[in-house]
């Protein structure tokens, strides 16, 4: 089973495009700059996140995460950017422990899962792989790596 989801996830870098890095690859750029647009940042920062941080809802968030949407397979099992596939993205996956994500809202969480992020690797995942639901659980989940 983790085998097809490295397929996958190594297929799914292959189709947006991103090759093997020109610089250093796996490496984030600017951990802490924006990545929601700024014609779109008001609505995304108000958006806010229907589930509480119980530890029921966090593990049920890392499980998604290490499962059905497969973000493990470029951010890593603990969510540091490390992950297999993230390795060949130039840049480099998010590293959900940098505790100056904190700073961050839930809503440009969501943003991203919901939208990608132009440029990286970092397709759309919800709501065609994850639910709002299940992608505000896995939100949860890369909350608590950085806190």
């Amino acid at each position: 089973m983790k085998f097809s989801k490295l397929i996958l996830a190594l297929a799914l870098v292959s189709f947006v495009g991103v090759g093997v890095a020109q610089s250093e690859p796996g490496k984030e750029k600017d951990p802490l700059g924006p990545r929601v647009p700024a014609d779109d940042m008001e609505e995304a920062k108000e958006w806010t996140n229907p589930f509480k941080p119980t530890p029921e809802n966090i593990a049920r968030g890392k499980a998604l995460y290490n499962g059905k949407a497969t973000c493990f397979t470029c951010h890593g099992n603990e969510g540091k950017g490390d992950g297999v596939a993230g390795a060949a993205l130039d840049p480099g996956p998010r590293d959900f422990t940098n505790k100056g994500l904190s700073a961050k809202t839930d809503g440009e969480f969501m943003y991203v899962i919901q939208n990608g992020i132009e440029g990286t690797g970092m397709i759309s995942y919800s709501p065609g792989i994850v639910t709002e639901e299940e992608a505000a659980l896995i939100l949860l989940f890369e909350r608590s790596l950085h806190k």
